[in-house]
């Protein structure tokens, strides 16, 4: 049966469920996914076709790598698109992206049946993709508008060191934590994780502790050291976050890293952990360690709330947030915002006075503490990143200037 013929019996039959008012009939619906499926793998399935499409993938990766870009986007009716710097860039000598193409290239990417399945039935996809020992990619396959798209972030082979990084000295302080919670934040794309690999690499070379990971997927893949590191990869080592949490603390871990923390169970889970004499190393979605701690506070019910907040106020160790601005001579340099947990923010999180925390960030740079906006204030000074730059990524600009003129 051809891909045009499936379409149209398939196209028929969901017009025929509609018919009268009636209700969707449940095998009609699992017919429409069946040829849904029949259909991705008729116009995958063509060897030479495959062939073809995996040459193209190759060459789209080779181009990612070469010239120095975080992500290549893929979408239908656009040109192969880089992210370099921070700037989209479509490959213009590329042709626009075919619904055929799309799918040919999708099917390169989503390898195993079961991962097909689950596109077709959840209608994204998360997971990771080596190309050819060279360069490993995370990936989510999604459709929009009825047609596949993808983005690959690209996650370098080596991990870089926190001095290659330019992250501030103090970061070296959080590899030799034994215990505790620390959180890297910031908006997605600003360099998380690789702080959160850096941070582990460091451990790997320095102790010799078990280290648990819980990633979907798995971005840096560790060598081990001294260090015994158990990468698992939701999807493929366990079912789900939950169960893999749920576990943690029987594995006999020293240090814990979770990719992403999604909800008030990792968190709660991760909170447990640091509590009882692990090392616990996370990221979160957020701007600035304030937003943050009431990010995490408001995870949860309000019964919950000041249990929660308690908790928090005596696990909490450091929270780093950062983002990648434009460099002046090319490439991307981080500024970074450190709150390191004292007594006096232990007081403000137990009583919920988390505005107050700026203040104190503030007046305790020989903590080592700094503002985002000390950070920014410093890459002008030292012309690293143009005000323009600095301005629109400070979340205070009015006291950012404040800051530049004083200086």
């Amino acid at each position: 049966m051809g891909a045009d013929t499936l379409e149209k019996v398939s196209r028929c039959r969901e017009g025929g469920e509609s018919q009268g008012g009636r209700s969707v009939d449940r095998n009609a619906v699992l017919f429409k996914y069946l040829c849904s499926y029949a259909i991705f793998f008729f116009r995958c399935g063509n060897i030479s076709d495959m062939d073809d499409y995996k040459q193209k993938l190759n060459d789209l990766l080779t181009a990612t790598a070469k010239q120095g870009a975080s992500d290549l986007h893929l979408a239908v009716g656009r040109h192969p698109t880089l992210r370099i710097d921070g700037v989209l860039v479509p490959l213009q000598q590329e042709p626009l992206i075919t619904p055929d193409v799309m799918e040919g290239l999708v099917g390169v990417l989503v390898a195993n049946d079961q991962q097909k399945a689950k596109l077709l039935a959840q209608r994204q996809l998360d997971f990771a993709y080596s190309f050819e020992d060279k360069a490993r990619f995370r990936v989510n396959v999604y459709y929009q508008r009825g047609y596949l798209a993808a983005v690959l972030r690209l996650v370098p082979a080596q991990i870089r060191t926190i001095e290659e990084l330019n992250l501030p000295p103090l970061i070296h302080d959080l590899s030799k934590l034994s215990q505790g919670f620390v959180l890297v934040v910031g908006p997605a794309g600003h360099g998380k994780s690789s702080t959160l690999a850096a941070i582990v690499d460091e451990i790997n070379h320095t102790r010799s502790d078990h280290v648990i990971t819980v990633e979907d997927p798995i971005e840096y893949l560790f060598t081990q050291d001294q260090c015994m590191i158990s990468q698992r990869e939701v999807g493929n080592d366990t079912l789900s976050f939950h169960s893999a949490l749920r576990t943690v603390l029987r594995q006999d871990p020293d240090v814990v890293m979770i990719g992403e923390m999604r909800d008030g169970v990792s968190i709660a889970t991760a909170m447990t952990a640091s509590e009882t004499g692990h090392l616990v190393l996370s990221t979160l979605h957020t701007n600035s360690a304030a937003q943050t701690i009431d990010r995490i506070i408001d995870s949860f019910p309000p019964e919950q709330q000041g249990q929660v907040t308690s908790q928090l106020a005596a696990t909490l160790v450091a929270i780093v947030s950062q983002r990648l601005l434009p460099r002046i001579s090319g490439g991307r340099v981080p500024a970074t915002e450190i709150m390191i947990v004292n007594p006096a923010i232990r007081n403000l999180i137990r009583e919920r006075k988390t505005y107050q925390i700026d203040l104190v960030i503030e007046t305790s740079l020989q903590e080592g503490m700094v503002t985002l906006n000390r950070s920014l204030v410093n890459l002008v000074k030292n012309k690293e990143v143009s005000l323009e730059n600095a301005e629109l990524y400070s979340l205070n600009p009015a006291e950012l200037r404040i800051l530049l003129e004083r200086s």
